[in-house]
């Protein structure tokens, strides 16, 4: 990876882990939409960023889902279960921001951010992983 791809995924990162502690607040103050929009958000963000390594990216939603799937899903280097609570969240988010009479309940927002917090967690793994093998030249 060159410094620049670098430099990006470590923004998108940390975009996420703001976004995080942002979706962990509105939790809080019981503004479960906002805060399944923010969950959403931090994988979303860590998404843009691995898919960044591979100099891969979309302007659309669906778009960065369906990359994130092909290139590390279903490659095996991110686990499958983590990359469905991405597709979970973005669900949920889409219900909540652009349907009428949606009410996210407490339960629901709890479970999206426990998500959001194991694939931001799977997303740093899996670039140490790939910053390990390229050190060793095995891109």
């Amino acid at each position: 990876m060159t410094d620049d791809i670098l430099k990006l995924i470590k923004y998108r990162f940390s975009q996420a882990e703001e976004t995080l502690t942002v979706a962990e607040e509105m939790l809080s103050n019981r503004h479960y939409r906002d805060a399944v929009n923010r969950a959403y958000y931090a994988m979303f963000y860590c998404g843009l960023g691995l898919l960044a390594s591979k100099k891969l990216g979309s302007s659309k939603h669906s778009g960065v889902l369906s990359l994130f799937s092909q290139h590390f899903v279903k490659t095996g280097m991110f686990p499958a279960e983590a990359g469905g609570h991405l597709r979970k969240a973005f669900e949920i988010r889409q219900r909540g921001d652009y349907r009428e009479f949606v009410e996210i309940k407490k339960e629901e927002a709890e479970e999206t951010i426990r998500n959001a917090e194991k694939f931001v967690d799977e997303a740093h793994r899996v670039l140490d992983k790939m910053q390990r093998a390229e050190e060793k030249g095995q891109n």
